[in-house]
């Protein structure tokens, strides 16, 4: 099975490392059999960073809101655990959110 080319990232490197990770949780996420009751909420948010990288600049806070989201909604599946973390470091590559 090849690897899927993703565009639209505007040739920002670190918006192709976002939609890579977060492809990567989202099969993990399809694969994973078990129920739990804020998968769509995990679904929903991880869609949403893939449409942030792909149409730019996405802004820090809401791509960590995002992140806060997905991690709130699998954090307890130890078997995600790893993708949640690449995506978490995928997020981090766009910095630290101004402080207020």
């Amino acid at each position: 099975m090849g690897q899927e080319r993703l565009t639209g990232s505007g040739g920002d490197p670190r918006a192709v490392e976002l939609r890579t990770a977060v492809s990567r949780l989202r099969r993990e996420l399809a694969g994973h059999r078990a129920e739990f009751p804020d998968r769509g909420i995990a679904e929903d948010e991880l869609a949403a960073l893939d449409s942030m990288a792909a149409g730019g600049a996405p802004e820090v806070p809401r791509l960590r809101r995002s992140l806060l989201l997905v991690a709130g909604a699998i954090g307890s599946v130890s078997a995600l655990a790893p993708g949640l973390r690449d995506v978490r470091n995928a997020v981090d590559l766009f910095g630290e959110p101004p402080r207020s």
